[in-house]
């Protein structure tokens, strides 16, 4: 086994051409890394392209909501605050709304 694929593990970000994704996997006895791009995307690499590939390890993005696929106003949030909810989550039935 190679030296490199001792220090590969599940959940590290890298970054190559400039776009970061995650490992979510590292099969060993095919010979595949797992990966899951920004955008939820997923891919596997043989070790050989994975190795030309020369990842570099990045930090995880801050927002994951690329990988959901989904606007900020598909979930209601603006500046923060969900519209027209209270700006605290201390009853969860005052999300509820009497429409």
């Amino acid at each position: 086994m190679a030296e490199w694929l001792g220090d590969l593990t599940a959940g590290q970000w890298f970054e190559a051409d400039g776009e970061p994704f995650e490992v979510i996997g590292i099969d060993a006895q095919a010979e595949l890394v797992l990966v899951q791009h920004y955008d939820g995307t997923l891919e596997d690499y043989d070790f050989e392209t994975w190795m030309a590939l020369a990842a570099r390890p990045c930090a995880p993005p801050e927002d994951y909501s690329g990988a959901l696929d989904i606007e900020r106003d598909d979930y209601g949030e603006r500046d923060g605050i969900g519209a027209g909810r209270p700006a605290h989550w201390d009853n969860p039935l005052d999300l509820l709304r009497d429409d």
